[in-house]
């Protein structure tokens, strides 16, 4: 099964993608910690990624393609996939499919988890105080937040138009959003 988790920054998407690898075996392919290893492994791409996330924005298309389709052969010989992060647009989303089409795969299910910017906000000042990320300092969030909003909307109608998409509330607690991602995983 190839999953991909939909939601904002902090939405808990990462949460509930460990929570799959432990439960389920699956790989998670977490758009965040492969750009944050990059960086930290000092190579060209990942001075590139630093700097195109110190000026608060996305990160190529072709980047994060390239690094996703690194981690397709780890991803089959596991049984499956939870994309976290990846896509964030219409043109990545269509790169997906023609990359998993090219070796027999789909995406089979998108769960979107809803929730509220305000909340989100809190949260991101939460998780920086406690784990100091660079990439969740309360000050540019709200930047992050817009461009994911203004960039990921169209892929709400992409997914719901081949029966994909189901949408959960993210604002639970999260044993609560879990048995929700279960239940559309059936």
């Amino acid at each position: 099964m190839n999953l991909i988790l939909f939601g904002p920054p902090a939405a808990g998407k990462g949460t509930q993608a460990k929570r799959l690898v432990e439960e389920r075996g699956m790989i998670q392919l977490s758009t965040g910690d492969m750009l944050r290893s990059a960086i930290a492994s000092g190579s060209d791409l990942g001075l590139k990624v630093k700097d195109v996330l110190a000026r608060v924005d996305l990160v190529t298309d072709e980047i994060v393609i390239a690094l996703s389709e690194d981690r397709l052969p780890e991803a089959e010989a596991a049984g499956g996939a939870i994309f976290d992060g990846f896509p964030r647009n219409v043109a990545q989303a269509e790169a997906l499919d023609a990359m998993l089409a090219k070796r027999g795969a789909r995406i089979d299910r998108v769960v979107r988890l809803k929730v509220d910017d305000a909340a989100l906000t809190a949260r991101i000042g939460k998780r920086f105080a406690e784990q100091g990320r660079p990439d969740d300092n309360p000050e540019t969030f709200k930047d992050r937040l817009a461009v994911y909003n203004a960039q990921t909307a169209p892929l709400l109608p992409y997914y719901e138009a081949q029966g994909k998409l189901t949408e959960i509330d993210g604002m639970g607690d999260i044993a609560t959003v879990a048995a929700a991602i279960d239940g559309a995983l059936v």
